[in-house]
């Protein structure tokens, strides 16, 4: 039974995650897509899934991470601009619905697919919303915790099962799955709402950055860029 404390927003999730050609996210390429629905157990209750042809090679270290080669992409993946405008609408669809869309380290796959988009002449998405963030708000309410916050190290923390990271689906779920154990674990300090949730997470993801700025001056990594804009750059 999912905990009456929670907040109602965690019930009903969107998830979305991209796995792509590499991390640039103005030259890089959207390779596979997942946009999908989670209940209130974290079961998928809707889901789709895209292979695109990239139209660019992908590159090695890129394949070994998400297992898809660029002949595989080829043969199999579908047009660039056909799977960017089906992300966007299913994306779109949630949004209009009032779901909020769980997306781990957010500004990467918005700014990723708003940038996939503009190249293609499709019109982007610009201001995501409402989103919910695993990492900032990991972050934000287990902020002295050590080791690493890659997905796979947080959703072990949270005992979420991760099978086949770097998988979009994978991904996408685990992610989703790890707000709402967010959502439970704090669930008194967090807000009530997806809408207040959303604009808290703007100023804590600016003050993380700020800190880590602060920690690369401290150990004289002075030409370290660090972008606080979140959920989309």
């Amino acid at each position: 039974m999912w905990p009456c404390d929670s907040p109602d927003w965690s019930r009903v999730v969107g998830v979305f995650d991209l796995e792509t050609t590499g991390v640039d996210v103005t030259s890089d390429r959207i390779v596979t897509a997942h946009v999908g629905v989670l209940d209130a157990d974290g079961a998928p209750a809707r889901a789709e899934s895209w292979l695109a042809d990239p139209g660019i090679a992908i590159p090695e270290g890129a394949a070994a991470i998400h297992g898809i080669t660029t002949d595989q992409a080829r043969r199999d993946g579908r047009p660039a601009p056909e799977v960017v405008a089906e992300v966007i609408a299913a994306l779109r669809g949630l949004f209009d619905a009032g779901i909020p869309v769980v997306a781990y380290n957010a500004p990467f796959d918005f700014s990723m697919l708003k940038y996939e988009a503009l190249r293609h002449g499709i019109e982007p998405i610009l201001a995501p919303a409402p989103v919910i963030d695993p990492l900032v708000l990991d972050k934000r309410y287990d902020r002295y915790r050590r080791g690493k916050r890659t997905l796979s190290v947080v959703a072990q923390h949270y005992e979420v099962v991760l099978t086949g990271a770097h998988e979009a689906s994978a991904d996408a779920v685990a992610a989703g799955r790890v707000a709402q154990m967010l959502a439970e674990r704090f669930a008194d300090g967090l807000p009530a709402t997806a809408v207040e949730l959303h604009a808290r997470q703007i100023g804590w993801a600016r003050a993380q950055a700020e800190s880590l700025s602060e920690y690369f001056v401290s150990i004289g990594r002075l030409d370290a860029e660090v972008d606080g804009a979140w959920p989309i750059r």
